[in-house]
């Protein structure tokens, strides 16, 4: 019997696809109250009941941490790649920021060549596999790779590593760690491009794969021979293109680069609009870390800011972010469940500070202060699952109210 661990997307889409199979499953979650049996035959439990049952096999949801109860119970545990990857042509892309965008972008480029697009965005693995894509294209998450322990993609893209999921991963070496071990079982066929601030770490000189490091979208157009004036995007997008030109190429020895012309960037990502005033607003809540943060203030830096911050920082350092924003004209407005950690470092480094706990009020209170010099930027550096079901919801807020409030100039 399977056990799986979680019963979000991801292992929703599995036992489905499980039962397709004629195989039943055991299903735990933390939602599950008491026990209960489906139609098909797959026993629902509740987690704590996990010691009681002996699976053969048991495939945790990605987001389940190391550190839940489940898992410290478990036996026989495998990643839903380990499961469900075999010989596929498959990329992978990892990071911290740009995934989605680098994901999206090899698809839109790849989509002649039979590639499709899962893992940690839109279609889950399980539900990838009646599609048959030529090329499997995965934005694979360090949730993801902390499980996975036998299988590896044919081409790596790892964008830039910053603190994030701290919570999750015990530290920052854990997470980066959890990044670079795909390196350590790929075969002298396969490519990974990393930034270059880890080619001496122990996975890097362990991999047999043919490693190109960067450490900006310069090293990769030089190294693969892009002309940066043909792709029509700034930073950070110009990096996110180049890793999936790069990617493109490997996989099919030619440059795609003509086929980005009619890409456009996805919603919530540094995304500009305009109120009924004329007043420049910005839904970045894409931007839930620091170092996302900190790119989405650059595009703005002769500007007054209004920046909305807050939510669940996932116990990242925020300092750094700080210490980004005393080179701005900025004023903060925190939200979500980490108000008061962004107030006493708004004291530390001077930087004017308003606690609103709630999106609502942040945008009432730019609305206030806000003109046509100036720019109101939700980037938060935190999660949103403390107020929100995902960072969508919250941009989508956030772009409503600001059009409603511009109604009433």
């Amino acid at each position: 019997m399977i056990a799986l661990l979680g019963y979000g997307k991801t292992n929703q889409a599995l036992l489905k696809l499980l039962n397709e199979q004629k195989t039943q499953c055991i299903v735990l979650d933390d939602c599950i109250v008491e026990e209960k049996k489906d139609e098909r035959g797959n026993v629902f439990l509740p987690s704590v009941q996990r010691s009681k049952i002996s699976p053969s096999l048991e495939i945790p949801s990605p987001g389940i941490p190391p550190s839940h109860p489940m898992i410290l119970d478990s036996q026989n545990l495998v990643s839903e790649y380990d499961f469900l990857l075999k010989d596929q042509k498959q990329i992978w892309i990892s990071g911290t920021n740009g995934k989605t965008t680098t994901t999206e972008m090899l698809e839109w480029i790849l989509r002649d060549f039979g590639g499709a697009s899962g893992g940690n965005i839109g279609t889950p693995l399980a539900s990838l596999v009646a599609q048959e894509p030529k090329i499997w294209i995965l934005e694979t998450s360090s949730f993801s790779l902390h499980y996975t322990h036998s299988v590896f993609p044919n081409v790596y893209l790892l964008l830039p590593v910053r603190e994030d999921h701290i919570s999750w991963h015990g530290s920052f070496e854990a997470y980066q760690k959890a990044k670079l071990s795909p390196l350590v079982r790929m075969s002298s066929a396969c490519t990974a491009l990393i930034p270059r601030e880890f080619e001496t770490y122990d996975e890097v000189l362990q991999s047999q794969a043919k490693i190109i490091t960067y450490e900006s979208s310069l090293d990769l157009a030089r190294a693969f021979g892009f002309e940066l004036s043909k792709i029509s995007l700034s930073e950070p997008f110009l990096l996110d293109a180049l890793l999936a030109l790069c990617g493109a190429k490997v996989l099919v020895g030619r440059d795609l680069s003509e086929k980005l012309a009619d890409y456009r960037i996805g919603a919530h990502k540094i995304e500009e609009f305009y109120d009924q005033g004329g007043r420049l607003w910005v839904d970045d809540s894409k931007g839930t870390n620091v170092d996302a943060t900190i790119w989405a203030l650059r595009a703005y830096r002769e500007k007054k800011i209004y920046l909305i911050l807050g939510g669940d920082d996932k116990g990242a350092d925020l300092h750094p972010l700080f210490e980004e924003l005393i080179n701005y004209d900025v004023e903060i407005f925190g939200i979500g469940s980490n108000v008061s950690k962004l107030q006493k470092l708004s004291v530390d480094f001077e930087i004017p500070f308003h606690p609103c706990f709630q999106l609502e009020c942040a945008v009432q209170e730019i609305s206030l202060r806000h003109s046509l010099e100036s720019v109101a930027l939700l980037s938060p550096a935190a999660a949103s699952l403390d107020q929100f079901s995902s960072y969508k919801e919250r941009g989508e807020l956030f772009q409503k109210m600001a059009q409603v409030l511009g109604k009433s100039l």
